[in-house]
């Protein structure tokens, strides 16, 4: 699987430096030059990891980190700073990042935690969102449109999962693997609990809709 990295950095020649050796790794690494550029890209792309300055022009990396979550991105996010205090740090947390790398750092552990980064999605996200469905993970609750999706913690997890791929088609296997784990269900539990899912999306109108995708999985699309 190729990774794709965002590295949004105002020192040019560390952004060259981290780019080339990211690439020389296989690695693809887009560069934005400050916050407000960042968050373009973001918007624009999808990233297995954001490397994110702290000190940026025009919107600083707390400010960039903040939007991120707020737009229910899940994102994996590692700020780089020179700035090595734990008020810092928490500041970080505070707003969503995953992981700090304080500067100045060996290329090679930040290699390390790109790659580790790029296996998971963030767990600093409590809000998905798609469309005017809105999964809140704290509480476990859906709303559309304002109105209550009834959800068992089965179909919980099933509709987190399809929102955080965002559309793309996600096999049988990975969705049984997601809610049940190495515990193995009945051969069509997956097919109830997506059917009663389809149902509680119908009941509150919603433009979204579980396609099947024949032969493979499942996905959630808007209408």
């Amino acid at each position: 699987m190729s990774i794709n990295v965002l590295l949004v950095e105002d020192d040019i020649d560390l952004a060259a430096t981290v780019v080339d050796y990211l690439e020389i790794e296989d690695i693809n690494c887009d560069h934005a030059a400050n916050g407000v550029q960042g968050l373009s890209l973001i918007e624009l792309n999808d990233y297995h990891v954001i490397l994110l300055d702290l000190n940026l022009p025009r919107l600083d990396g707390l400010s960039v980190c903040q939007k991120v979550r707020e737009s229910s991105n899940d994102t994996p996010i590692l700020m780089l700073t020179a700035r090595d205090s734990l008020k810092d740090k928490i500041a970080g947390f505070n707003v969503g990042t995953d992981d700090y790398l304080v500067k100045p750092f060996e290329i090679e552990e930040l290699l390390i935690r790109v790659l580790a980064l790029s296996k998971r999605r963030s767990g600093q996200v409590s809000t998905l969102q798609m469309g005017e469905l809105v999964l809140q993970l704290k509480t476990h609750s859906a709303t559309y449109a304002n109105q209550a999706v009834k959800l068992t913690p089965i179909t919980c997890k099933l509709l987190e999962k399809f929102m955080r791929e965002a559309s793309k088609p996600i096999s049988r296997k990975d969705l049984i693997q997601t809610v049940w784990g190495e515990e193995q269900p009945d051969s069509n539990s997956l097919k109830v609990h997506i059917h009663h899912l389809r149902k509680q999306l119908e009941k509150v109108e919603a433009k979204l809709s579980i396609e099947t995708e024949t032969g493979f999985g499942f996905a959630l699309r808007e209408k």
